[in-house]
């Protein structure tokens, strides 16, 4: 069992006290009786961290948070000093605003700690780079926490496309829509590397990144401005890929009616998810040979090539099931420390997706298409 420690407890930092402390590694409990759907889940799933992780304490300059510690019975440090300074702790698990990142990092490691920082790891890959080479130099795990890669929908989306059950995929696009605005706190600030490129840009680029394992060839995005001047407070952005695959992703807080969170076109068919609920189904192709339809009414004419496919040529498919836990980041964070596993986010991976979000600011700044690989 390895002992952690968390440095910042505001919405994420809490989030991980609760979840590693109760031993779920449910984040849901934060709240009791609000989400008892969602944490069912996690009981059905998820390994027991129970002799596996222990939080052995926290660290936050803000003085509700700290009192909120001190009521959860967590061991509070005064200082990030404290922290690296206390034997007993094994991992640091940086939760603070991202331009703290890379300084914590290194000084965590150089005192012999392990590392799980929260995404984005750092500001910019140099920054990345730099963590990288004293990851190496101390022989310290490094690993970023870029966990929706266990979430449901996209395991779902990953399933149609490595086992092609639509086929071969060329486009898939991917939403993260509200209708709040970008967060008043520190990530609505520049210097603090705010912004939803950043927050949520991250996930989804990575996901990508991972599913599709080829080189991109073009990258395209806009970051919008609309609650916001300093930070985009969303973005759209297309890239296109060696094979020709195109995906199309976009994170939006103003839009009020939302489109589909996925939409998955393959050569023989086509899935949708609806939302987080997984509200969504699956359509396939039956036959190519059914070439022939009755024209319809479009609009002020009639059109045949976007008339329905007959009766019978295609089938409406449920979604396909996948099982995950939710906890595996956790489990093998430790496996990695203890030399058992292979490290499943690696700062490799967290790197590229850096230099991706650099290629779209790039794009954005000079409204141009950016090559990337």
């Amino acid at each position: 069992m390895k002992n952690i420690a968390i440095v910042g407890v505001g919405g994420m930092g809490a989030g991980h006290a609760v979840a590693i402390a109760s031993g779920t590694g449910n984040p849901t409990m934060i709240i009791p009786g609000i989400f008892e759907k969602e944490a069912a889940k996690y009981h059905d799933y998820d390994t027991d961290l129970n002799g596996i992780l222990n939080l052995i304490g926290v660290c936050d300059i803000r003085a509700e948070r700290q009192e909120w510690a001190k009521k959860q019975g967590y061991r509070l440090y005064d200082t990030f000093d404290d922290v690296i300074a206390d034997p007993e702790v094994d991992i640091v698990l940086i939760a603070v605003p991202n331009d703290q990142h890379h300084d914590l990092s290194v000084r965590a490691m150089r005192a012999g700690k392990h590392v799980l920082c929260e995404k984005p790891v750092m500001m910019s890959s140099a920054e990345l780079e730099d963590v990288i080479q004293v990851s190496r130099e101390t022989g310290k795990v490094f690993y970023p926490r870029q966990n929706r890669r266990w979430d449901e929908d996209y395991l779902i989306v990953k399933k149609i496309f490595d086992e092609k059950l639509l086929g071969e995929v060329y486009n898939i696009e991917c939403r993260i829509q509200g209708s709040r605005g970008i967060p008043g706190d520190w990530r609505s600030k520049k210097a603090h590397g705010g912004g939803e490129m950043l927050d949520w840009g991250v996930h989804i680029i990575d996901r990508i990144s991972v599913m599709i394992p080829e080189k991109i060839k073009y990258i395209y995005a806009h970051m919008t401005h609309i609650t916001n001047d300093e930070v985009d407070d969303g973005f759209k952005m297309q890239m296109i890929f060696e094979s020709g695959r195109t995906v199309v992703l976009e994170v939006a807080t103003v839009d009020f009616i939302k489109l589909p969170m996925w939409y998955v076109a393959g050569t023989d068919g086509t899935a949708v998810i609806e939302d987080w609920g997984l509200d969504g189904k699956m359509i396939r192709l039956k036959s190519w040979e059914d070439k022939d339809a009755a024209p319809i009414l479009a609009g002020s004419g009639l059109t045949k090539t976007m008339a329905p496919r007959l009766r019978g040529s295609t089938e409406e498919l449920p979604l396909p099931e996948v099982h995950f836990d939710a906890n595996e980041l956790y489990v093998n964070l430790v496996d990695v420390i203890e030399g058992r596993a292979e490290q499943i986010v690696k700062p490799e991976e967290a790197l590229r997706v850096l230099r991706i979000m650099e290629a779209a600011f790039k794009s954005d700044e000079t409204h141009t298409v950016v090559e990337f690989e």
